[in-house]
């Protein structure tokens, strides 16, 4: 057991990788790993379904800020200068002693002993099988005579890695990667197939294979086999986060949204083997290396094929699904991408990652960072669940999914959003019933908390599958009222997968939620894992009045989606329901900071400020609202209500001239406009009845802020409202208000 190499650590190292922050120092090789062998898969478990699709690519963008294409374009992530080959070169290559382990048997070999130190060749004293750690080639060797050795960069599990110049190809730079121990049969048949694989890759995100070349051992004469790579000159992960931690302290982690752009780039990759039936299996911050603005996979040892049950598995501790999991399943597509949750994991925060945490993260109070960015943790604990089931499986998805919190992390870091379309859902529908209460000039209706079943109406909906036979039909049926929707549907000969979720909605609309509940069954019998279903059965529960039950499904979905604003959407509707409006806060504020065009989550925090007293904040997000949005100026006439509220005589001068010269910007000459102008009066009216004079000279709507000026304003919009009025019986009454508030004479 050694001290980790970081001063500012303190763990210790075992296997390899320290024990409190999870990372190989810097001066020792990667530990030879004994091989795991894999037994047969069981069948899989069958993954989540739904609606999926291939994740968006953001242009870069332009400007003073210089911005790569890693976070999509979105993520300034610092520039790692390409590092000169030359200095690359190790001094004295040497495997150090707690890393020779016999190629036969696993025993240890090459061990000091009373004093002197171990052997670097020799023969296994368990079992007889020759092992040598010593770099096979030399510099000055001429490899397949193109290949010009100038000395070893590193050693691994599975062998060295040599700089060498390439001849033939304008004396670029090159990397030949032999065997760490010749006598190793394990190690030359991964080698083997090491080779094969790498013949078949080609994405700019896995490094490069050049050439397949052999070289005579020194030692036997034998030919031993050589990959030659290109030489990708930067810093591997691993490096970049023990930099940040000697500079910034050992708490201290990379940016949430640094780490997220290396991901997407990673899932970029792994997808690519995925697709290709191949699995990485060994996922971890040494291998992956940033030069300049881009990153590579550097090493491919461990991949193997995804229906290879004989090969061993190649795994480094703390970055791998536990070891029951592994022996029952075998390598998956799941627990590839567990690694690259782990992997961040390590990199956004610091933790006991081997002894306290092997497969869990820490508790928020224990890194803040997961506090702070509840979508982002949300994130890693599905990434690395403990439970198979629970996690992605698919890199795709996965990276959708990433996306969407990584807009939100930029959203809170920067001051402004970011938004972005959904795979999943479609726009909320708040529109309607917006428009219906701008139309009235009522903020008191525009800042109502909505009952459930108006809630259920206004949430977004999951976007019908293309691929279902039904699809283009449901296309033209999102207009109908919900009883006769549901009557259509039911009529339905043989019902397809999204029919069914179209019929559940309607009927969950209509108040007819356990003849849902049924439908829904059918559909989980159809579609298993689908979460759609946990989506309508959280809208049925919302729609009948169980918030908590709709609580409790909507916070599983925000976890199982952690980029989608919906569920975010819905459970703060659940939350707000049940008396819970600090919580209901924190996810709409985290919606709203992130997309503009969700403007129920405005409305939401608008009603949920006033209630606690606070006008002013409640004005500031609707202030927010932008001009282009259709529901501006219902934002703009929430927010002159929002500046009344309240007893007239608490409100200042300074208040009601502000509504004032709001109403004026924002509404037009129409009915609803003069209620509102008649309102803001009214409470200038009283307030200055009750003594609070304002500033002599003082404007509202045009006329001075005395009685006169207000009773001659109120008398004029009285009766530009009795113009309008169709009802004889409401003329009457705006004529008897125009009277009442007209100005006192003595003619």
């Amino acid at each position: 057991m050694n001290q980790c190499t970081d001063p500012a650590c303190g763990g210790a190292v075992e296997d390899g990788f320290c024990s409190v922050c999870g990372l190989a120092p810097a001066p020792t090789p990667e530990p030879a790993r004994s091989p795991t062998p894999s037994p047969t898969p069981s069948p899989s478990h069958p993954s989540p379904r739904g609606v999926s699709a291939p994740s968006g690519r953001v242009s870069r963008r332009s400007g003073s800020s210089r911005r790569g294409m890693l976070g999509l374009g979105m993520v300034q992530v610092p520039p790692v200068p390409y590092r000169d080959p030359a200095t690359a070169v190790m001094a004295d290559p040497a495997v150090a002693e707690k890393n020779r382990f016999c190629g036969g048997c696993g025993e240890k070999v090459g061990r000091s002993r009373n004093g002197r130190p171990g052997r670097t060749e020799g023969y296994c004293p368990s079992c007889g099988t020759e092992y040598s750690f010593v770099p096979k080639l030399r510099k000055g060797d001429l490899v397949a005579g193109q290949y010009e050795v100038l000395g070893c960069l590193a050693h691994g599990g599975l062998g060295w890695i040599y700089l060498a110049r390439d001849h033939n190809v304008s004396d670029r730079w090159v990397v030949l990667k032999g065997l760490l121990n010749s006598g190793d049969a394990e190690a030359h048949k991964t080698a083997a197939a090491e080779r094969s694989f790498l013949a078949e890759v080609e994405h700019p995100n896995i490094v490069k294979i050049y050439n397949f070349v052999q070289h005579p051992d020194p030692g036997t004469g034998v030919p031993a086999g050589h990959i030659v790579m290109e030489y990708v000159g930067g810093k591997s992960l691993r490096d970049l986060i023990a930099e940040r931690r000697r500079r910034d302290g050992e708490a201290s982690g990379l940016p949430v949204s640094q780490v997220i752009a290396y991901a997407l780039e990673v899932l970029r990759a792994l997808g690519y083997l995925h697709g290709k039936g191949l699995l990485y299996c060994d996922f971890k911050p040494d291998n992956v290396i940033q030069s300049e603005e881009q990153i590579k996979l550097i090493d491919l040892g461990g991949v193997r094929r995804a229906e290879d049950a004989l090969t061993p598995v190649y795994t480094t501790p703390g970055y791998r699904v536990p070891e029951r999991e592994l022996r029952e399943l075998g390598p998956t597509v799941s627990s590839d991408l567990y690694t690259v949750g782990r992997t961040m994991a390590v990199l956004s925060c610091r933790f006991s990652f081997g002894k306290r945490h092997p497969h869990t993260l820490p508790d928020p109070a224990e890194a803040p960072v997961l506090a702070e960015y509840e979508s982002y943790r949300r994130f890693l604990e599905r990434a690395t669940h403990i439970e198979p089931d629970a996690r992605f499986h698919d890199a795709a998805d996965m990276s959708e999914q990433l996306t969407g919190v990584l807009r939100e992390v930029l959203s809170k870091d920067e001051g402004g959003p970011h938004p972005g379309p959904s795979a999943l859902f479609g726009p909320e529908r708040f529109l309607a019933r917006a428009a219906g209460a701008a139309a009235s000039a009522d903020p008191d209706l525009l800042l109502r908390r909505p009952e459930p079943a108006e809630t259920v109406a206004v949430l977004p909906t999951p976007l019908v599958d293309p691929a279902d036979p039904a699809a283009g039909l449901l296309g033209g049926l999102s207009a109908v009222r919900p009883e006769e929707l549901a009557a259509t549907l039911r009529a339905a000969p043989s019902p397809s997968p999204e029919t069914r979720l179209m019929l559940a909605r309607a009927l969950i609309l209509a108040g007819r939620g356990e003849e849902a509940g049924t439908v829904l069954e059918e559909f989980e019998s159809q579609m298993p894992g689908d979460w759609r279903t946990y989506w309508y059965l959280a809208l049925r529960a919302l729609g009948a009045g169980d918030v908590d039950g709709a609580r409790e499904r909507f916070d599983e979905l925000y976890s199982h989606l952690p980029g989608e604003a919906a569920p975010k959407l819905g459970l703060a509707a659940a939350l707000e329901a049940a008396g819970r409006p600090g919580e209901a806060e924190e996810r709409l504020e985290a919606v709203w900071r992130t997309d503009r065009t969700y403007v129920s989550a405005a409305f939401a925090l608008a009603r949920i400020r006033l209630g606690r007293g606070e006008r002013g904040a409640a004005v500031d997000v609707l202030d927010s609202v932008p001009e282009l949005s259709s529901l501006h100026v219902a934002a703009q006439t929430a927010a002159v209500g929002a500046q009344i509220g309240g007893r007239p005589a608490d409100l200042s001068a300074a208040e009601l001239v502000a509504a004032g010269a709001r109403l004026e910007r924002a509404a037009g000459q129409g009915a609803a406009t003069h209620r509102l102008r008649a309102r803001v009066l009214e409470a200038a009216l009283e307030r200055l009845l009750d003594g609070g004079a304002p500033e002599p000279g003082t404007e509202l709507l045009g006329a001075p802020m005395d009685e006169q000026g207000l009773r001659g304003n109120l008398e004029r919009t009285y009766r530009a409202l009795a113009r309008t009025a169709l009802d004889p019986d409401r003329r009457r009454a705006f004529v008897d208000r125009a009277n009442a508030r007209r100005v006192r004479t003595w003619t």
